[in-house]
Formats: C-alpha cells, structure tokens, sequence
C-alpha cells in the first residue's frame, strides 16, 4: 500500500533555483566580457577572473570558519565577482579586486546572514569601498581601445595608453561618431561598462529567461534620460547631451546588472517602477552636483536602503483587508 505523503506548503514544485537563476545572469554578462577581453586585451579576464576567486575563496572561507553550510554552489558569488571587477577599470593592480572581493562578501554579504539577507549590493557596496579607499587607482585616467596591458603584471604603467573616460568629455560638444563608438564600445571605461550593446544583449536574454522584468531598467533609464534631456549641461543641443550621458559610464550596467538585484529591489511591480525612478534622478543629481562624475553607484546604494520601505508603501491590500474590513 502506498503511504499519502505529507509536506508544509507551498506544494507548487519548480525548476528555478538560486543557481539557475545566477547561471543566465552569468549567461548574460558574457556578452559584455567578451568586448571587454577584445578591446583591453586578457588582463581584463585576468583581473575578472581573480575578482570572481577572490569573492568564492572568501564565502567558502566564511563557511568554513563559522561551521555554516558551503553556500559557493548557488553561483551568487561568481556573479558578484563579475559584476565587481566589472566597475573596475582594467588597469588596476590585481590585488585590488582581492581587497574589493573580501569587502564585497564577508562585510556586505556574509555578516548580515548571507544571499537575500543583505540589504547593500555588494559589489556596489565593494566598489565605492575601493573608490573611497584607493582613488587614485579607480578614476582618473583610462586605457585607450586596443592598447593591451600586461595579463599578469601586479602593477601597470599607463604612460601613453591613458585617456580620459567619455564622462569627463560628455560636457564638450560629442559627435555622431563618437556616440556610435560610445553604443558598441570603442571607448575607454570600467570594464563592464564600455559597450552598451553587450548590455542591451544581456538585457533582452534576462527578460527573456525572465529572471528581470523590464520594471526598474526602463524607469531608471527613461527618468534619467528625460531629465537630462530636460537640463542639458553640455555644449550640444539637448538630445545629443542626453544621449552621450546616457551612454557613458555605468548607468545602463547599474540598469540592468546591479539595480535589479532580488535582494535589494523592491517586490512590487510599482515599488519597482519607483525605485528605478528614483536611481535615475539620484544618478543625474550626483552627476550636476558632485564631485564624482559618475553617481550610478551612489545612487542605487542609497535607494538600497529604502527598499523595505517601497516594499511597505506598495504591498497589495490584503482581500478582505481595505477600509470596510470587519465592518
């Protein structure tokens, strides 16, 4: 006789796991390592590659040493590994993105109880960690397209293959050109960010495999195309400055790859469409009144924070539970 199994619900079985899921994030960040590997030469894989072992070495390290399950097979840190190095330009020296993984893991990730429990993206939270500390080595000067530094040199001489990034040009008057090289990637840059197009692949798999929705991509990037459209600072027209800002530095790479974060986005389909909103608007606002000429981390760090509070501002009403509940 057959004996009735019995479980807790939910009773619903599915094929998603934490893994799969990470699997086509990796999936779709490849487009964009592979321009980066062709445009800087191996050292980005090589700075890539050391990025993702830092930050698998230190959770299973964590693991170890405070006798908790191994967690490294959910593939969440070879994903924070990426995205870290990334928001790195490829000059760095290698130990950097050792410095960045360990912070990224240990003290984002692992101190406050692992996957979904932190409330910081900690590659984000690893970068501005390292632009804090380091500065010096994480802006500035960047490598031209198709000057090749050395693949496994701890340090790298950027005497006369340096040029400053589109973000510090976009106030000048930009041409057709150089927006077509700023859209494919033939610019210099982190090493994530350089070509759009990859990300706009990486972009379309995700909503495909609908592991993203297209919520928070489209509000951050149509709020803060619209308000730069609406404030132009630079010397061309409106539309072309809204444009070369929209497509420099990292804003359709934190779009896409690091504000949609399960763990540190909103919910709710509307708490999604808020929070991107407000990361576009923070993003433009660092960028006219700071210092740091980027604002893409910044922002979606500090929304970061508000993230439990959209999740309560939005929340479905319960059925049965409006105005008229118990009456």
């Amino acid at each position: 006789m057959k004996l009735l199994k019995v479980s807790p619900s939910p009773h619903i079985r599915s094929s998603v796991s934490t893994a799969s899921v990470m699997r086509d994030v990796i999936i779709a960040l490849s487009p964009a390592l592979i321009w980066a590997v062709y445009i800087f030469g191996f050292r980005a894989l090589t700075v890539t590659l050391i990025s993702v072992l830092s930050c698998v070495g230190a959770e299973y390290a964590f693991c170890a040493a405070t006798k908790r399950k191994h967690s490294i097979k959910d593939l969440s840190a070879v994903v924070t590994g990426i995205i870290l190095a990334f928001n790195l330009p490829v000059s760095v020296p290698l130990w950097l993105p050792m410095v960045g993984g360990v912070f990224a893991i240990v003290i984002v990730k692992m101190l406050f109880g692992g996957i979904g429990k932190n409330f910081l993206n900690p590659a984000l939270a690893a970068r501005v960690f390292l632009f804090l500390s380091f500065p010096a080595y994480m802006s500035g000067s960047f490598v031209k397209p198709a000057h090749k530094l050395s693949a496994f040199a701890i340090s790298t001489s950027l005497d006369g293959v340096s040029s400053a990034t589109p973000l510090t040009l976009i106030h000048e008057s930009v041409s057709d050109n150089m927006l077509v090289d700023m859209f494919y990637g033939n610019i210099g840059g982190c090493l994530g960010e350089v070509s759009k197009l990859c990300l706009l692949l990486g972009l379309v798999y995700l909503l495909v495999r609908k592991v993203i929705t297209w919520h928070i991509p489209f509000a951050y990037l149509s709020v803060f195309f619209l308000i730069s459209f609406a404030f132009p600072m630079g010397e061309d027209e409106a539309i072309r400055y809204a444009l070369s800002a929209l497509l420099s530095g990292g804003v359709v790479l934190g779009a896409v790859f690091m504000a949609t974060d399960y763990s540190t986005s909103p919910l709710t389909a509307t708490g999604k469409l808020i929070f991107g909103a407000l990361c576009g608007a923070l993003t433009v606002f660092f960028r006219y009144f700071s210092n740091y000429p980027e604002g893409a981390s910044f922002a979606i760090l500090i929304m970061n924070c508000f993230v439990y509070y959209i999740d309560r501002i939005t929340q479905p009403v319960k059925f049965g539970g409006g105005k008229n509940a118990g009456k």
